[in-house]
């Protein structure tokens, strides 16, 4: 397996794809392999390194998921019971007028009708005129007044009748701190990281830390990611407006869907928490509703084959998808370039941190580093 790895991140990194990147696979609950590799700040010459911290952006996304289901295991939190319910402040409505409050399930599955504002086609768009924000910018709101710009905006459709990825995280980010009577970084430090030991995941980083820091792919190479700038996944959207300063304010509010700070190893440890079956944090049973397709018959747009459980995709086939992944495969990634995948079918856990936008999360890399990983595999068979 090694030299299938190390191969595909050489690639990468002499095609000047990613500048750094940090790799860690655990197969059969063992550290099979773990490297880093380029450089965590090229212009210093500082070379990424294993234990390297690291903007999440939606690796944020599980972490909370979980810690709200770990209240959902307490019985504080039902998956069914509508948001409005926790956080009255939170009532949005849809465009004809008519109150539809989502559920905790449709936050964590994408389907509650909410949207982001990165993903608008318009500067001008509805989440823009009512300034929200998608929790990666410089923005001054609490996280109460951001869910009151969020409810002011019609639903883009009626909960459960469609998928888009939203910010419904962060308005479960809300929830948890509301029901746990604690800030939202506190919460999931009591609910989650502490209890995993995962001590270098946080909302925010002092100012002495070294964080990788953000570039942008670009021809000859990456350009450093400025603040305040745009940045499309998409075509025909607005991109994510980007702050690599937020992570330094701890002024900042908690953003549940993309607000975190943290290393590979600490997120591998969350993983591999839940792909045997929770811990002490969860059980089994929680752990297997995360990981069911949450939302079919809906189909998640440009992804055939995959379906979505709470807080991260789940391959429902393989062949549609053309992934040597097994059925029910978990995976999501990160903005500021990050991808993960658990395949709990192979006792597979795989974690890419890198530093580039958006090679890390979703070009040839991801991919590339998939295939390397499962024709590693078959070789040891």
């Amino acid at each position: 397996m090694h030299d299938f790895i190390v191969n595909v991140i050489r690639q990468a990194l002499a095609e000047q794809r990613l500048v750094g990147v940090e790799v860690m696979i655990n197969h059969h609950g063992k550290t099979v392999f773990h490297s880093a590799s380029g450089f965590a700040d090229r212009e210093n010459q500082r070379q990424m390194e294993r234990h390297t911290l690291f903007r999440l952006a939606s690796v944020s996304k599980p972490i909370v998921t979980t810690a709200a289901m770990a209240l959902v295991k307490k019985g504080v939190l039902n998956l069914d019971t509508s948001v409005s319910h926790y956080l009255p402040v939170f009532s949005p409505r849809l465009a004809e007028g008519r109150a539809a409050s989502p559920t905790l399930r449709q936050l964590m599955s994408h389907t509650s009708g909410l949207g982001y504002r990165f993903l608008e086609e318009s500067a001008d768009g509805p989440y823009a005129r009512a300034g929200v924000s998608d929790g990666m910018d410089s923005s001054a709101l609490t996280l109460v007044e951001n869910m009151q710009r969020i409810a002011s905006v019609p639903l883009l459709f009626p909960p459960g009748t469609a998928w888009c990825y939203s910010l419904g995280i962060d308005v479960l980010g809300a929830v948890i701190e509301q029901v746990q009577g604690q800030r939202l970084d506190n919460a999931v430090k009591t609910l989650v990281t502490d209890p995993l030991g995962m001590h270098a995941t946080g909302f925010f980083a002092s100012p002495e830390r070294q964080v990788a820091v953000a570039y942008v792919n670009d021809q000859p190479q990456p350009h450093p990611l400025e603040e305040g700038e745009y940045v499309a996944p998409f075509e025909n959207t607005v991109g994510v407006c980007y702050s690599p300063a937020r992570v330094f304010n701890p002024q900042a509010y908690p953003s549940g869907g993309a607000g975190m700070v943290g290393t590979v190893s600490d997120f591998m440890r969350l993983l591999e928490t839940l792909r045997i079956g929770g811990g002490e944090i969860l059980s089994e049973q929680w752990v297997a509703e995360m990981g069911r397709d949450q939302i079919a018959p809906l189909e998640i747009p440009n992804a055939p084959g995959v379906g979505f459980g709470l807080g991260f995709s789940v391959l429902r086939d393989p062949h549609s998808a053309l992934s040597p992944e097994s059925p029910g495969t978990w995976r999501w990634g990160g903005a500021y370039g990050h991808a993960w995948f658990v395949d709990r079918a192979q006792e597979l856990s795989v974690v890419a941190f890198s530093n580039t936008l958006y090679e890390g999360m979703s070009g040839q890399f991801v991919n590339d580093l998939r295939d390397a990983v499962y024709r590693g595999i078959e070789g040891m068979k």
